[in-house]
């Protein structure tokens, strides 16, 4: 696992040890970041379900203004500062040991542009991720994108929410990558 493009560009990411975390495959990362292109330059990442933070370092490898990581793994905690550390992008980010659902019912100041989501596979992590946003659309900026990384089995085809919707999604082998955009008042 490496990041792929911008300042950190072939830095080698450490892994958390064990089966505790699904890591992205640098082929899944790619694709995601070039569909989302120049859109997360100078934007700000909120990275639940953090592991590795191959995610949010690549975004902000590739211009990302700032980046907030979860995990309540202690090792995954660990390693997304020691891989922040190697990428020389740790001044722009902000570690945290803790759970990530009770992070989305607290009360915060900004925004997200992008808030990743890619947590514990066949768990339904995703979806009770999604109904607390759901709840508190105004975490996501209004034109911000929320990502969502899981197995295809696990989608909800004809699950809907009130303050978002799907705009695109796309699968890469046994990994589904489900984009949602808020739903805004006209």
């Amino acid at each position: 696992m490496r990041v792929i493009s911008g300042d950190a560009k072939g830095i080698r990411l450490a892994s958390v040890p064990g089966k505790s975390t699904r890591p992205i495959t640098d082929q899944v990362k790619e694709a995601l970041f070039n569909i989302l292109g120049e859109t997360i330059v100078e934007k700000t990442i909120l990275d639940l379900f953090g592991g590795t933070g191959a995610v949010g370092i690549e975004a902000l490898s590739r211009g990302a203004d700032s980046a907030v990581f979860l995990d309540t793994n202690y090792r995954a905690y660990k390693i997304i500062q020691q891989n922040l550390k190697a990428t020389a992008l740790d001044p722009y980010a902000n570690v945290l040991k803790k759970d990530a659902f009770v992070y989305l019912r607290e009360e915060h100041e900004n925004p997200y542009d992008f808030i990743y989501i890619a947590p514990p596979q066949y768990e339904s992590l995703w979806l009770k991720s999604m109904v607390l946003l759901d709840e508190r659309p105004n975490l996501l900026d209004p034109e911000g994108q929320i990502i969502v990384q899981i197995h295809p089995k696990e989608y909800i085809e004809d699950h809907t929410f009130i303050n978002f919707h799907v705009v695109d999604q796309r699968i890469y082998g046994d990994t589904m990558l489900v984009f949602y955009k808020r739903l805004l008042e006209q």
